[in-house]
């Protein structure tokens, strides 16, 4: 990435900057605080874990399904280092594609990567609400106001920027909606408008930037936690829920018993039935309960543009779309 070299900005720069997103964050929690937190062990949650566990005892949900998940040896630490409460949930094949109809409903997207990181937020949500919370903390949002995910880190200065602004129009998480639909709030500090608006001011060449010859996303964000986490935590690298928590490994189990014969012949079914370009297995299988629990998307949304893979309405501007996964449009 253009102008990604540490040594251009001088450390006497970079501290003010951390030491307001760091007093803004704590406020941000205090706004927000709850006794729960949905943990995955990874920068957005341990940051939140650092600073919520000074202001209340706080217990921490991780979801580890199947054999590989990542996010459980980290939050071990998180929990660990801050003297938290931690609660592991260890859900089965069965049980995740039982709240599957669920979620598919109050998401309303069918996306694999939307479905799998909403089950394995959802499974945490559902612990939270069986041991009586009626809030939860979550660390949505860290990442589109500092450009966390991968296809940030190659995008040159300009369109970086483009890009952060295109995805602060649009962004939602769906851990809202599914912690309604159990009856539980879900509280999002990195969203406190007092803190969402000053991570928005600064400049993208320290959201994204090359640190000990790797390239981070967040890099302000991590910087303004050294000393405060362990480096371990500082410098984890981006995994998405469902990767981290393993439900994307039981979900890709269950989907490779499908046969090439039925998925050709499943794929051809919702083309010619639906105008729905299905591309992959998963996305197969979310297609089929999306169908029966919400309907075909051609008749959903609103706006003169359609997705040429779903044929949902979308918004004007929009390059993504949320039902089946699209991008770019």
């Amino acid at each position: 990435m253009e102008g990604s070299g540490v040594g251009e900005v001088a450390q006497e720069d970079i501290e003010p900057i951390c030491i307001n997103l760091r007093n803004l964050l704590d406020l941000a929690v205090k706004r927000n605080l709850a006794d729960c937190l949905l943990l995955s062990g990874g920068l957005d949650t341990s940051i939140l874990a650092a600073v919520a566990s000074r202001y209340t005892s706080l217990t921490g949900i991780t979801v580890a399904a199947g054999s590989v998940h990542e996010d459980l040896e980290y939050a071990k630490i998180v929990a660990s280092q801050y003297g938290i409460k931690h609660v592991v949930v260890t859900p089965t094949e069965d049980e995740i594609l039982r709240v599957l109809p669920d979620v598919i409903r109050v998401v309303r997207s069918y996306d694999p990567m939307e479905i799998n990181g909403s089950i394995a937020a959802y499974l945490g949500l559902i612990e939270a609400k069986q041991r009586g919370f009626d809030a939860v903390m979550t660390g949505d949002g860290a990442d589109e106001l500092f450009a966390g995910y991968t296809f940030y880190y190659k995008l040159p200065r300009d369109e970086l920027e483009q890009a952060l602004q295109r995805t602060w129009k649009v962004m939602s998480f769906s851990s809202r909606p599914l912690a309604a639909s159990l009856g539980i709030n879900a509280r999002l500090p990195y969203l406190d408008e007092q803190f969402m608006n000053m991570a928005m001011q600064i400049d993208s060449s320290l959201k994204v930037r090359e640190e000990r010859g790797i390239v981070w996303g967040k890099w302000i964000l991590r910087k303004a936690y050294e000393g405060i986490l362990p480096s371990r935590l500082l410098w984890r690298s981006k995994l998405h829920i469902g990767a981290g928590s393993g439900v994307n490994e039981v979900l890709s189990e269950i989907t490779s018993l499908i046969t090439d014969e039925e998925y050709e012949a499943m794929k051809m079914k919702f083309f010619e039935d639906d105008g729905v370009v299905i591309r992959s297995r998963e996305g197969l299988l979310y297609y089929r309960v999306f169908r029966q629990v919400v309907g075909v998307p051609r008749r959903m949304g609103e706006g003169e543009k359609t997705c040429p893979d779903c044929m949902t309405h979308l918004r004007e501007g929009a390059n993504y779309c949320r039902v089946c996964g699209a991008y770019p449009i």
